[in-house]
């Protein structure tokens, strides 16, 4: 195998073509991204997992997802046209991207309705997790950030943050869930949104992700807010999406749902760093001494974001009165004491 092919097996070759030349396309540390041109002249999209102990269980996470999204009626993923799980490798069909409208978050939430809605209950036997909560180490960690930033937090907020974490442990739904449905994990085609990178894939509630658009891609590189308008049309856009694919509402009261999500996104402090330094150490106490950035922002002002919206949303919900009030005066103390942060973006890059 040359350099620049990927390493196809024999088999593959037979079933799909002999490459004739490659690309490198930008990806993650954790994996390799080619895209290939077979003897045909057909272009396809070759992805190796590599990087770390845990490379094949985030290649069976990305195959698994791939495969239950390929049920959907209207595509929402590229087709899986061949795999070698041995070299941890999947061919895709490749798919050209355009620039997205300005509106793009309605035809995002719509195709991440569909997405959502292709896994069924028998595929938790298979090899994709539940979606995991907040833990009680998170609510610890964001109580310590509250003293630092000398914002009093009393015996109610600890119980409403508790209470809020259990919720979000027991939230109904296996739902297929991206894990990180971020902006360049969407492919814009001519046809309509298809999502790619699925080694986060689990299952779960729909709405834990649909909150992405509230509270600005915590996952993600690029973070971006919505007007009310935008947001309301793309949430909107969402529901009717679900209803058309699996004929019943969401199993949760929706808004409840969604401030609870936004909320459970405040309290990781790993939200506030790249996938590769989450799990060392405690963010929230780093961004007190140090700010840095990531793609579209910095660490404080992804932090003051999201406190920002947990203040608004949270503030109509009872069982999160007195978070939504922490947060709000969380904000304020981080902006006085971080003056010159600047509003995250409202156009994506």
């Amino acid at each position: 195998m040359t350099p620049d092919l990927p390493p196809i097996s024999e088999a593959l070759r037979a079933k799909l073509g002999a490459p004739v030349g490659s690309v490198v396309l930008e990806s993650s540390p954790r994996s390799r991204v080619w895209r290939v041109e077979l003897g045909s002249g057909v272009p396809v999209v070759v992805k190796q997992l590599v990087a770390g102990a845990e490379a094949a269980d985030r290649y069976a996470r990305e195959v698994a997802a791939l495969r239950i999204a390929g049920r959907a009626q209207v595509p929402v993923v590229p087709r899986v046209l061949g795999v070698e799980a041995e070299q941890l490798l999947v061919v895709l069909e490749h798919l050209e991207h355009r620039p997205p409208a300005e509106d793009w978050i309605v035809g995002y939430a719509e195709s991440l309705a569909e997405l959502h809605a292709t896994a069924r209950p028998s595929d938790a036997d298979g090899p994709l997790p539940r979606w995991s909560a907040p833990r009680e180490s998170d609510i610890a960690a964001f109580l310590r950030l509250a003293e630092a930033l000398e914002v009093p937090a009393g015996d109610e907020v600890a119980g409403e943050l508790r209470a809020l974490v259990e919720r979000l442990d027991r939230a109904p739904g296996t739902a297929l869930l991206h894990g990180d449905p971020c902006p360049g994990n969407d492919l814009h085609t001519t046809e309509g949104v298809r999502f790619i990178d699925f080694e986060q894939a689990s299952l779960g509630s729909g709405l834990m992700e649909l909150a992405y658009l509230r509270i600005g891609f915590p996952t993600c590189w690029c973070v971006t807010r919505a007007s009310d308008a935008l947001l309301a049309r793309a949430e909107a856009a969402y529901l009717a999406a679900w209803r058309d694919a699996t004929g019943s509402e969401p199993a949760e009261d929706v808004e409840g749902a969604l401030v609870d999500a936004c909320a459970g996104w405040v309290l990781r402090g790993d939200a506030l760093v790249q996938r590769a330094e989450r799990g060392v150490s405690d963010q929230l106490a780093r961004v007190l001494d140090e700010d840095w950035d990531w793609g579209t922002v910095t660490a404080r002002q992804r932090l003051t974001h999201r406190l920002g919206v947990v203040a608004e949303y949270a503030s109509t919900q009872d069982e999160l009165k007195q978070v939504a009030e922490l947060c709000g005066r969380m904000r304020t103390a981080a902006r006085t004491r971080w003056p010159r942060l600047l509003a995250v973006p409202t156009r994506r890059p």
